[in-house]
């Protein structure tokens, strides 16, 4: 899934996209604190959990069609086709790998198939990685006061993170995160993406004025305001 493909299925235009940037803006503006909202379609290549599921499905396809071997002997015979000994195991051998290619493609492109056969765990776990991942690669922890937070949501596992630099760990606990997060991930079941990402930056930027005023002498935007959307 490409950018503009992300883009679209959160419902999002330039002028969302813009309007959520501005939301970011104003959210810093009130605070010495950065945020970076980043979008992500997915947190991990998860081939191998696609291959293994096509692999059982084309495993069970055939068990399933064993007991017919003679009906398809039957079948041909009918036809008066010619059936030499090998055509029997290449119509299984055939069958076997279309189901694999067949399966393989499907659960590539359907989010609910894909989401079915990944454990939940491993996609967690991807999450809280690719989030981390992000958090170093878009410099959140490099602010002058460690005062930066990622938010952070994958589109495929329908999952969120919201991850804050020693600065502002030592003064907020990890629960009132947790409770962004779920706002987060509930607004955008909801198909409210843009309100979900203002909503969650907004109460960011709350947390972030309480405990970190900005400066009215001294208060430097230090990372982009953009929405950044991840490549897979």
């Amino acid at each position: 899934m490409n950018s503009k493909t992300l883009v679209k299925k959160y419902n999002l235009s330039k002028e969302a996209l813009d309007r959520v940037s501005q939301s970011i803006k104003k959210a810093e503006s009130k605070s010495s604190g950065e945020i970076v909202l980043a979008l992500a379609a997915e947190s991990s290549d998860y081939s191998i959990w696609e291959l293994f599921a096509a692999l059982v499905v084309s495993l069970l396809a055939t068990i399933v069609l064993l007991p017919f071997a003679e009906n398809i002997r039957a079948y041909y015979e009918s036809l008066n086709w010619a059936s030499p000994e090998w055509y029997l195991p290449a119509i299984y051998t055939f069958t076997s790998f279309s189901l694999i290619l067949l399966f393989f493609g499907l659960f590539n492109l359907f989010e609910p198939l894909d989401r079915l056969v990944i454990p939940r765990a491993f996609r967690t776990k991807a999450v809280s990685e690719r989030a981390l991942r992000t958090f170093c690669e878009q410099g959140v922890y490099a602010t002058r006061e460690r005062t930066g937070i990622l938010i952070y949501v994958s589109f495929l596992e329908k999952q969120a993170r919201v991850l804050a630099d020693e600065g502002i760990a030592k003064k907020i606990g990890p629960d009132l995160w947790g409770l962004i997060v779920n706002g987060l991930v509930e607004e955008i079941g909801r198909k409210n993406a843009e309100a979900a990402f203002c909503e969650a930056v907004e109460k960011c930027g709350d947390l972030l004025a309480q405990y970190f005023p900005a400066r009215e002498d001294d208060n430097p935007d230090e990372l982009d305001d953009g929405v950044v959307i991840l490549d897979r």
